[in-house]
């Protein structure tokens, strides 16, 4: 079985499925895909996100608002979080994080955002999700204060060997998505040789970045197979031990997760 830990399921575009997110879903599971986590990026979809938790037994959710989905007047409230987390199906918080590639005149209003989801995983014990972006000694910094009680991932980690290395002495995990397919990721490449095999999820970040070959399309759940395979040809393992590994990562990561035998 192959787990999809980081997808949008509220915003594919459904077109190759005739508008179906239920032919999108079994798509993915004939090619193995036997579980989703389904990401909140603002207070406006964390109900949404939740709903397809509760209408699909094989997804769950994280709840949390987005970097560049942060209001300069509307920093999110840390009760507001406490409650959205405080649901069967909501088995982690984000995705938080700081991105400063397109807003660096934000960091100091994500940077409080990112600290009150800091302050909820202290407070609940649920795992966080961060998404970083041209911040990443702000990243480590905030994560190093914080001080959390449990692990949490680098998503979408697209950073070189010293920042992989630096969050997994943190404790963290590091997931990797189609990116590391692309043409030009030779240093995203190295990074996936070298992260621990018990530090390792894939992910899809769907609708976003497709994978080669589907490179150019909207990205798709059951294009996760296509990362776990060029994975684990790089690391030089079979797709079923890569398949086996990263599930037993996500469930010890995802510990309230509803993963199900395939």
């Amino acid at each position: 079985m192959l787990i999809d830990s980081h997808c949008h399921l509220d915003r594919l575009d459904l077109a190759e499925h005739q508008g179906s997110l239920d032919a999108a879903l079994e798509a993915a599971r004939q090619r193995g895909v036997g579980h989703f986590l389904c990401i909140g990026v603002s207070a406006d979809n964390a109900a949404d996100v939740k709903a397809l938790a509760e209408r699909y037994a094989d997804v769950d959710c994280s709840v949390g608002v987005h970097p560049l989905d942060v209001k300069p007047d509307a920093t999110p409230a840390l009760d507001w979080l406490l409650r959205e987390l405080d649901h069967p199906r909501v088995v982690a918080i984000g995705e938080t994080g700081l991105d400063y590639h397109y807003e660096p005149q934000a960091a100091q209003v994500q940077q409080a955002s990112f600290r009150l989801h800091l302050q909820a995983a202290q407070k609940t014990g649920k795992p966080v999700i961060v998404h970083t972006r041209g911040a990443r000694a702000d990243t480590l910094s905030l994560l190093r204060e914080a001080r959390l009680p449990q692990a949490g991932v680098l998503h979408c980690f697209t950073e070189d060997w010293d920042m992989a290395r630096a969050a997994l002495d943190l404790g963290f995990y590091i997931s990797l998505s189609g990116i590391v397919t692309f043409r030009n990721a030779d240093a995203l490449r190295d990074v996936a040789r070298q992260v621990p095999a018990d530090r390792l999820l894939v992910e899809t970040d769907s609708p976003y970045l497709a994978p080669i070959p589907h490179r150019g399309k909207p990205n798709l759940p059951q294009y996760v197979r296509d990362v776990a395979d060029y994975l684990a040809m790089l690391r030089g393992v079979s797709y079923e031990q890569f398949a086996e590994q990263t599930t037993e990562n996500f469930k010890r990561l995802f510990p309230l997760a509803h993963v199900h035998a395939a």
